[in-house]
């Protein structure tokens, strides 16, 4: 969609503490006419990484899409 700021942030590889950090960060810097954050976190080495950021509660977040792609997930995020 034309003039809708989208970030990424790729959590491979660190802890579910570690990257629930990261991703807190990430969320809480982001300008406030970023309306979508694309979280990638693997499924291939286990789903702790995915049920964390599924569960994952933050004000801005005000919705979590499970894309057809099992290791991301798409938060729309609140101005």
């Amino acid at each position: 969609m034309a003039g809708r700021n989208i970030a990424q942030i790729d959590l491979h590889g660190l802890t579910c503490s570690e990257a629930k950090k990261r991703l807190e960060q990430k969320i809480k810097s982001l300008p406030s006419d970023t309306k979508e954050l694309t979280v990638i976190h693997g499924y291939h080495g286990g789903k702790q990484l995915a049920e964390m950021v599924h569960r994952l509660k933050c004000g801005r977040v005000k919705r979590k899409i499970l894309t057809g792609n099992p290791g991301e997930t798409v938060y729309l995020l609140e101005d």
